[in-house]
């Protein structure tokens, strides 16, 4: 690994393309290494388990709507769209936008936390999409699509790890949308000077405020990484045919840096594998074992644990969660967004609330993708009163940890005291969730199975589970017309929004 120093230089300094984050970037797409066994089995694992939660929200609206869009843009040669029969084919882009949304809807796939935030499983759909479509006219195989994926998460989870978007209010896709692009270019095997313009038109077009995470939190935060896809299949198709892109992307003295980011004066230094290593980012992800916020996945099996305690549940008096600054201040007490307290907010609030979050984990005992969101389950009274006797505080402790660059060291869970009336309390703490490769029951392949079974039973039928499950755990034997096989059918009977309509534009 080599470590880059990244800073704003001024127009009359001509930085030499060579030293521009961009270009370093896009190197990446042209790195020939071995693909690291652990590393390849890993993106087996998250194939899995994006098809688990996608299939699981395949009927939800959002993901609906954006199946209605895809299926307006058939092509005889084109990619796979997921719960639609393998045979029918429609333009890359739609369906990384299709794909990209079912995938994020439930919230419930892979996640990579440092500087920022970030789903590194969001690269899939598009890099997918494209080698569907693609497959049989540059002759790929699955070889190139898992060091495909394998560089963009290179890409996403080095940068996450050196800039912090969320500071300056600004949405994590401004660094998945350049991972996808060295994605898509490592596919296609790319020149490096054609991947560069690529990655500047990706950064140039991605960078949108955390609005989407904010307040009201509305089906856009389920889009969001599937419009990154969209605009990096589009970047990388302009770079193809030659055009060009903002330079320099980051250190130019009107471009992110300067004007979005940490300002004139910013020095990020980030650290990227050098020619010949493996890319092996991938491995320091992290799944979602209940659907709901990251930074709630190891409070949620602390509050399965703490309730084996709790013999009256009205006698709590309050609840405290000291955690990290991240916590806190997005998905606690200190966003100071009253809608995470309201009984009538949006799932996508909900998900966003950890005070809500550990209410009914505490209550319930158990964690559902549906059951726990719903508008029965939120507005329950008792529910809605314990909710709001939760609060969160930032523990320095807890945010140090949130940043640690020791993967031993680094924890995303707090410490949860639980006030009664009577004066006592209960204290306990967690430091990462159960499912973590570090946690109590750290998963392996069989629980990655076992999630997309149970997510996808009564939707799937079971011959087809055991089809696409076979199919991708041979992901790296796959030849150029199999790599449609990387779907998941529904039958098209019980899956709404399955025909082109004339609701819209298109």
């Amino acid at each position: 690994m080599k470590s880059y120093d990244v800073s704003v230089y001024p127009s009359k300094v001509a930085l030499p393309r060579e030293e521009q984050l961009a270009y370093r970037l896009a190197g990446l797409a042209t790195h020939r290494s071995e693909i690291d066994p652990e590393a390849r089995e890993m993106v087996i694992n998250r194939f899995i388990d994006n098809a688990a939660v996608a299939i699981a929200a395949i009927s939800r609206e959002p993901v609906a709507n954006a199946r209605s869009q895809a299926l307006c843009h058939p092509r005889a040669r084109g990619a796979s769209v997921f719960g639609m029969p393998i045979e029918q084919k429609f333009d890359a882009e739609w369906a990384a936008w299709a794909n990209g949304t079912a995938v994020r809807e439930l919230d419930m796939h892979d996640t990579f936390l440092a500087a920022d935030y970030s789903h590194p499983g969001d690269n899939i759909p598009p890099i997918l999409a494209v080698a569907q479509q693609c497959g049989a006219i540059q002759g790929l195989s699955g070889v190139d699509l898992v060091r495909a994926v394998l560089a963009a998460y290179e890409v996403q989870i080095s940068l996450v790890k050196s800039v912090c978007l969320h500071a300056h209010k600004k949405d994590h896709i401004a660094h998945l949308c350049p991972a996808q692009a060295v994605g898509i270019g490592t596919l296609l095997g790319l020149d490096h000077g054609v991947v560069l313009q690529a990655v500047q038109q990706a950064v140039h077009v991605s960078f949108t405020t955390r609005q989407s995470r904010k307040g009201e939190i509305s089906s856009w935060k389920a889009y969001a990484p599937a419009h990154a896809g969209k605009l990096a299949i589009e970047a990388v198709d302009r770079a193809m045919r030659g055009e060009k892109s903002p330079a320099p992307i980051y250190e130019g003295e009107d471009s992110v840096i300067a004007y979005m980011l940490d300002g004139a004066e910013a020095h990020y230094t980030v650290t990227l594998p050098e020619a010949g290593e493996p890319h092996r980012s991938i491995l320091e992800s992290y799944t979602k074992q209940h659907s709901a916020e990251y930074q709630s996945q190891a409070l949620i099996d602390l509050a399965f644990k703490m309730r084996e305690k709790i013999g009256d549940f009205d006698a709590i008096e309050h609840i405290t969660i000291h955690t990290s600054h991240h916590t806190h201040y997005v998905i606690g007490t200190g966003a100071n967004d009253p809608q995470k307290l309201d009984p009538n907010a949006s799932r996508e609030t909900l998900d966003h609330s950890i005070m809500y979050i550990f209410a009914v984990a505490l209550q319930d005992g158990a964690w559902h993708h549906v059951a726990s969101y719903s508008r029965e389950r939120a507005s329950r009274p008792d529910t809605v009163e314990l909710w709001h006797k939760i609060s969160t505080v930032e523990d320095q402790e807890w945010t140090h940890r949130y940043h640690a660059s020791d993967p031993n060291e680094k924890a995303f869970g707090g410490r949860v005291e639980i006030r009664f009336n009577d004066g006592s309390t209960i204290v306990d703490e967690m430091a990462v969730a159960n499912a973590h490769s570090l946690g109590a029951k750290p998963w392996k392949r069989p629980e990655y199975i076992r999630k997309f079974e149970t997510l996808t039973s009564g939707i799937i039928a079971p011959e087809e589970s055991d089809r696409f499950l076979e199919v991708v755990q041979n992901i790296t034997d796959l030849e150029a017309n199999d790599l449609s096989e990387l779907n998941v059918q529904v039958p098209l009977e019980s899956l709404p929004r399955n025909t082109r309509d004339n609701r819209g534009i298109f």
